[in-house]
């Protein structure tokens, strides 16, 4: 099945990035392969198996958060919630969201092709991680309503496609597929 679809290492040649880097150290070092819902939970840090600990990258979503914030996409701030303070990290540069916003809603309006194997698969890991991230509405949000329901309309026929299907048809789309399949179970 597309979930249970494996992971093999095709280079472990550095990317530049330190999180990336670390992930494929990872995947090279596993005795075994592992499927993309292991992976998911093993980088996200949501395992509970003590036998793949060692594979878990630690602090996952504070490091990408410091990545983004030296980019200059995010800021930090503290916050106070009642009895304690919590670090924040909020968009400081609204127009790289607003192009990615941008971005997607013309994916499912204007520049809709109604097919996946169609679609910049770029924009179609978007979509995906848009939806498994519980962002999309936020995503179309600012749309007119009926251009809203289109858009919505759209990205749920797309995210109900069988994903097992979908990988099968398109070569290189394998990962997109088993991501959504990973988030969907």
């Amino acid at each position: 099945s597309c979930c249970s679809l494996q992971v093999l290492l095709k280079s472990d040649a550095p990317t530049g990035d330190v999180l990336l880097d670390e992930t494929l150290r990872h995947i090279k070092a596993t005795e075994s392969a592992e499927t993309v819902q292991t992976w998911i939970e093993l980088l996200t840090g949501e395992t509970w198996n003590p036998f793949k600990l060692q594979y878990q990258l630690r602090n996952v979503r504070e490091r990408l958060a410091k990545a983004l914030v030296e980019k200059g996409i995010l800021t930090t701030e503290k916050q106070n919630f009642l009895l304690f303070d919590m670090t924040t990290h909020p968009v400081s540069n609204a127009s790289e969201k607003q192009r990615l916003v941008k971005k997607l809603q013309e994916s499912v309006l204007e520049r809709w092709v109604n097919d996946p194997q169609r679609m910049e698969r770029r924009t179609l890991a978007l979509l995906v991680l848009a939806h498994a991230s519980d962002v999309l509405e936020n995503v179309f949000a600012s749309l007119a309503d009926d251009k809203y329901d289109v858009a919505m309309n759209r990205t749920k026929d797309l995210l109900d496609m069988d994903p097992e299907v979908e990988a099968a048809k398109a070569r290189g789309t394998e990962m997109i597929w088993a991501v959504l399949a990973a988030f969907n179970k």
